[in-house]
């Protein structure tokens, strides 16, 4: 039986401004050019500030009403076509002061260009003479080493593949025969390999043969697991050696590069550029921050809307088409002006967002010291700026500040707090800092275990447990004390 039932809900709904500035906020630099881009490109009323001013305000209507399914109710008869008109020669968020300048920042995005690291491996495959089976084989395999020039995979298995997606029908022997003596003979030397213990074996034998790097050889060969776990006690006994000869031979594999690809410079993963989003600068001995000239674009309305517009409203008789141009019109001016309020607010957000965080942290960013970041978290700038969490956010893990320093993610600058033995706040980072500088004092022949260091941490003022030394030490990718050994 059907039953009709009255409810009531309270429901909150962001508007399309506020999703489309959400949305701005997240992006970074160059991301926000090519959002720029592109709303340019769909909307005809949007110009860039390169043309002369036109004049038009920006001034549009803000009450808007939206039907049911979200979409604007228009009218062309409830259009205002003065509120769309002005006399003022210059919109008026070009009038407001800022503290950047269009010559700041260089506009210009250098792209990098070259032959692929792929690419480069085939080409060298031209110098060998060797037959059409040979050719697609050493090809196949080429396209099968990843980026640090490794294949990792089995050779059954690539025999298989060469069958199904190739029609090549071969053997173990052949592919095998193909990887030694071609493809591990492409430039970079090492390149090839199907593990880090073949990787090293293959370097060391381009070199000229000396008594070290052969038994830099055997070591590899013969006592790989004693090596890469410096048990090096063992290795004086295997080969009964001397102290030195052993410290050679260490010495000689270290030289040794264990990701051949990565040397390319031309690697089919291009380095992509940091484009900061703030600068900050140290002015006689004050903070001085701005905001990067490519995030404060210049935007104007069309001289072309504008002199439709004017049309409309000196035209006498308004036909059926004048009226759905003018609808269509006011749809792309109404973008507009939320596309330029929301460039406004987002300029806005980051600046205020940015300066309460250079503020709060001050001391690091006058001296670079890491020990002086004090401990913060989202909500702390959040409450400091009164607004959302989630805003703060958004700026923070996606944007890039230019410091006297480096280059720095700003997410970089929140830590948690913990106690130090005098009951103060201490940030995590400082933490950290002062236990890789303890790592990197130690004596490398009997370096210190993680109880070792949670006891040097406690007698400077931190009472760390050793579970945690041993997380903060994996977080900063530092070995534990065995790995850490040298002779």
């Amino acid at each position: 039986m059907l039953k009709q039932s009255l409810h009531q809900k309270l429901l909150q709904k962001l508007s399309p401004q506020q999703i489309q500035l959400m949305k701005l906020i997240q992006l970074p630099t160059q991301a926000f050019e090519e959002r720029l881009k592109q709303e340019i490109e769909e909307n005809p009323a949007l110009d860039t500030g390169k043309e002369e001013p036109e004049n038009f305000e920006d001034t549009l209507a803000n009450d808007v009403d939206y039907d049911d399914s979200g979409n604007e109710k228009i009218d062309a008869e409830d259009i205002n076509i003065d509120e769309y008109l002005s006399d003022d020669e210059y919109p008026s968020y070009k009038t407001q002061t800022n503290n950047y300048s269009s010559d700041d920042e260089d506009k210009q995005v250098p792209y990098a260009a070259g032959t692929s690291f792929h690419q480069s491996l085939k080409n060298q495959l031209n110098t060998f003479r060797i037959n059409e089976e040979e050719r697609a084989i050493a090809e196949f395999l080429v396209g099968s080493i990843d980026d640090s020039g490794y294949i990792r995979r089995n050779i059954i298995d690539l025999v298989d593949d060469l069958a199904f997606t190739q029609n090549v029908f071969t053997t173990e022997e052949k592919v095998q025969d193909v990887l030694i003596n071609i493809v591990q003979r492409l430039d970079p030397t090492g390149v090839g390999a199907l593990n880090l213990k073949e990787c090293l074996i293959i370097q060391l034998k381009a070199k000229s043969e000396n008594k070290i790097r052969t038994l830099a050889i055997k070591v590899l060969e013969d006592a790989f697991d004693h090596f890469v776990k410096k048990h090096y006690k063992k290795l004086l006994e295997k080969y009964n050696i001397s102290e030195e000869q052993l410290k050679d031979v260490i010495n000689e594999i270290s030289r040794l590069n264990p990701k051949p690809g990565s040397s390319y410079a031309g690697n089919n993963k291009i380095a992509e550029q940091i484009v900061p989003d703030f600068s900050i600068k140290i002015i006689d001995g004050n903070l001085d921050l701005t905001l990067n000239a490519r995030n404060a674009p210049e935007l104007h309305v069309s001289r072309e809307y504008n002199n439709m517009l004017k049309g409309y409203q000196d035209s006498k008789e308004k036909t059926k088409s004048q009226k759905d141009a003018v609808l269509f019109i006011k749809q792309k001016l109404d973008a507009a002006k939320w596309f330029i309020d929301a460039i406004k607010q987002r300029q806005q957000t980051l600046l205020v967002t940015m300066s309460a965080i250079m503020h709060r942290q001050s001391a690091y960013f006058l001296t670079g010291d890491e020990r002086k970041l004090k401990p913060m978290i989202l909500k702390d700038i959040a409450d400091e700026i009164n607004m959302d969490v989630s805003t703060v956010s958004r700026v923070a893990s996606s944007k890039y500040v230019s410091t006297p320093y480096g280059t720095k993610l700003i997410k970089e600058f929140f830590s948690e707090s913990m106690k130090n033995d005098q009951g103060e706040d201490v940030s995590t980072k400082e933490i950290k800092k002062i236990l890789e500088t303890v790592i990197k004092e130690e004596d490398k022949r009997k370096p210190l275990t993680d109880e070792k260091l949670s006891e040097l941490l406690k007698e400077k003022g931190y009472p760390i447990a050793r579970r945690t030394v041993a997380k903060y030490r994996e977080q900063l990718d530092i070995p534990v004390a065995r790995l850490r050994k040298e002779i």
